[in-house]
């Protein structure tokens, strides 16, 4: 944080939390108390009227405030949610960065107001899918938004999934990063790759060896990163049927892909709309006997052998599997 922002800082400091010592405000700003003591002289002479009582701190005279943003409850407390958000999922510079817009923020809402959003901001949680990334996701994450803010190429080793790529399980890409994206607990890069010659995501967990180009690409004018899902060519139409008994529970771990869902006298009827077949398998073979596929046939094909596979491993060697 440089100086300026500092002081800006200190002065909302004080008006969202009252008197302060050097002490709590150079652990606030991660800085020294001969810092601090610098910083409230330059205030003072700037005209801000702070006052010192020895031994207590300081504070601002009474009646002084810098003007409030217009902002309702519901706005301020979206966006320090999201700011809360953003500190525990982006990387330590982000996370500063985070934190400070926040105590910003809460320092330019009128107390009334500022008392309902924190009342508000207290009892509301995210619990479940937000992970913290570990220190490699974090490099990760800060290399590439350099990458996209400088327009850098980047070149990576990316590791595939699925059992059909194995000979390819680690294959070196070079990609044109157009964004980032948060789903279901993971990050995810939107690129165009140069292998595929197409628009592909990458989850950044699989990125290793991550390194930025010295050549720089443009954007496609008609390229928008919010419609970059669409872009995405989901033409397969999968429709599955799900037992009723567990209807409840398919729409609480519901997929992605997932576009419809229809009560039905015979279960659950769910249409998910995806690129490959393999995408979804997985998910499909978490609800065991309780899903049937209906269409398209290939799918079902697919899943047919699969569990004739984990049968495999679960039958004595001399015991016939029956097709």
């Amino acid at each position: 944080m440089n100086k300026t922002d500092r002081l800006l800082a200190i002065v909302l400091e004080l008006q969202r939390r009252g008197r302060q010592r050097a002490e709590d405000l150079a652990e606030t700003f991660e800085t020294s108390k001969r810092t601090i003591y610098r910083d409230i002289l330059a205030l003072c002479e700037a005209g801000v009227p702070i006052i010192s009582v020895p031994g207590q701190g300081y504070s601002l005279m009474k009646g002084y405030f810098l003007p409030p943003l217009s902002f309702t409850a519901e706005e301020a407390t979206m966006l320090l949610l999201g700011s809360h958000f953003m500190a525990k999922n982006f990387d330590a510079q982000y996370r500063a960065a985070a934190e400070s817009a926040a105590r910003k923020i809460e320092g330019v809402l009128p107390e009334t107001l500022r008392a309902d959003v924190q009342y508000l901001q207290s009892n509301i949680r995210f619990i479940g899918p937000i992970n913290a990334p570990d220190t490699r996701e974090h490099e990760t994450l800060q290399q590439l938004r350099r990458a996209l803010l400088d327009r850098n190429t980047i070149r990576f080793r990316y590791h595939t999934r699925h059992r059909s790529d194995e000979q390819d399980a680690f294959r070196t890409r070079e990609a044109d990063p157009y964004g980032l994206a948060y789903i279901l607990s993971a990050w995810y890069l939107v690129a165009y790759c140069h292998t595929r010659q197409d628009i592909r995501n990458f989850r950044l967990d699989r990125i290793e060896e991550l390194e930025l180009l010295p050549r720089t690409f443009t954007r496609p004018a008609n390229v928008q990163f919010n419609q970059s899902e669409r872009d995405q060519e989901r033409n397969i139409t999968v429709r599955v049927l799900f037992d009723k008994e567990i209807a409840r529970w398919v729409r609480e771990g519901r997929s992605f892909y997932v576009t419809s869902e229809e009560e039905t006298a015979d279960g659950l009827l769910v249409t998910l709309r995806i690129r490959h077949e393999r995408e979804i398998l997985q998910w499909l073979l978490s609800w065991g006997s309780r899903v049937r596929i209906v269409e398209p046939a290939s799918l079902r094909e697919r899943m047919a052998a699969e569990t004739r596979a984990m049968l495999r491993n679960y039958q004595p060697a001399d015991s016939p599997i029956t097709h």
